[in-house]
């Protein structure tokens, strides 16, 4: 899979830049940014992608594989969240 990811390196970087994108819209963002502020944040997410694309490509870290098991997290706790909302609900509207 690395040998893959370091064969179609533009799409590796494209991978790694929404991945890393998402994962800082979800995680760290906590409300809008003024235009050049968020300009300035996306161009470095622009640079710490190339950076983790050089891990993925040149030291054979996984960082692709990385970047989706935090998204899959991201996704199960969102799941869990959910879940639980909805218990609370059909708990609450059974109380009554």
């Amino acid at each position: 899979m690395n040998a893959w990811f370091a064969e179609h390196e533009l799409i590796s970087y494209i991978l790694i830049f929404v991945l890393v994108t998402f994962v800082y819209n979800k995680v760290f963002r906590q409300s809008r940014l003024p235009i050049l502020k968020e300009v300035v944040v996306v161009f470095l997410l622009l640079i710490g992608s190339y950076m983790l694309l050089f891990f993925q490509v040149a030291a054979g870290l996984p960082i692709i594989p990385s970047l989706l098991v935090a998204v899959f997290l991201m996704f199960l706790t969102k799941v869990r969240y959910i879940v639980e909302d909805k218990q609370k609900k059909s708990q609450s509207g059974d109380n009554n």
